[in-house]
């Protein structure tokens, strides 16, 4: 069955991947001192960090409407099945809004054929699922199957983070000026992870750079076994050196499949901050 793929601007593809999926983004928005932009069409990862340091603030972010996703999934052809892959409904209102955009289509054209799943991840977790669904659509599963499939691996989805720096944190108003200051004085670094709903918590605060990272790979462990047959994703924050290396390590522990590296886009790194590295895997479950 041909089945057409979309995602959202929360997730962060690896142009390998991407080549080898008919993909749709539809991109979320940032909204900057001198105006709105859109993910991955008029906002490039370099220029958004210039944006930054000229205006030390972080942009806000917004989810496509439910007119975007009425539009994009309009041009669709009509007897072709959809399936998006949606940022985490606990980050989000892309995916209530992507399901509203179904529904104002649906009312034109009943007959359509589309699915909205809840990732319950971001960044390269969407991507680990895009992976997943080139799979199993190369061995000729239907929308049904794809869906029941793809929803299974969601609660299998380990997410895990690292932050190298607080200072987004702090911009963003998510973290106190003070503690800010007090967590950097004491080099305090945060693994975070997402959890069972899909929003963002804090799972350790180690002290130091190589601690925290010696930390962050020992989780994989505390996560899943048997990884020969698996395959990690792993995006970062303007930090390749640090990703390739950190991936090394993680590959000499975990001897994965395969695994796929790319840099996160504007909506990850506005909350990650320059540093930050995000891995995803499935569970033993």
């Amino acid at each position: 069955m041909n089945i057409q793929l979309m995602t959202d601007g929360g997730a962060d593809i690896p142009k390998r991947l991407q080549d080898q999926l008919d993909l749709i983004i539809v991109p979320l928005y940032l909204h900057f001192p001198d105006g709105q932009y859109q993910t991955g069409v008029d906002l490039d990862i370099t220029t958004f960090y210039n944006k930054i340091k000229e205006n030390n603030e972080l942009p806000r972010s917004a989810a496509p409407s439910p007119h975007d996703f009425y539009e994009a999934f309009k041009k669709v052809d009509a007897d072709r099945p959809i399936l998006m892959l949606s940022l985490s409904k606990g980050l989000s209102s892309t995916y209530e809004n992507a399901v509203a955009g179904k529904k104002l289509l649906l009312e034109e054209e009943p007959n359509r054929k589309i699915e909205v799943i809840n990732t319950k991840t971001a960044s390269c977790g969407i991507a680990l699922h895009l992976h997943e669904a080139k799979v199993k659509l190369q061995e000729g599963y239907s929308l049904s199957q794809l869906v029941e499939h793809i929803e299974e691996r969601v609660e299998q989805t380990a997410t895990l983070f690292i932050l190298k720096t607080l200072d987004n944190l702090v911009l963003g108003g998510r973290l106190d000026k003070v503690k800010g200051t007090i967590a950097k004085t004491l080099n305090i670094k945060l693994l975070m992870k997402a959890s069972e709903e899909g929003s963002i918590e804090v799972s350790e605060k180690v002290r130091g750079d190589k601690k925290s990272i010696r930390r962050f790979i020992e989780q994989i462990g505390e996560y899943t076994k048997n990884v020969e047959n698996k395959v990690i994703s792993m995006t970062h924050c303007n930090a390749e050196t640090r990703a390739k290396s950190v991936l090394g390590d993680i590959r000499k522990s975990y001897p994965f499949k395969d695994a796929y590296l790319t840099e996160a886009g504007p909506l990850i790194s506005t909350y990650g901050g320059e540093g930050a590295l995000v891995i995803s895997f499935f569970e033993e479950k």
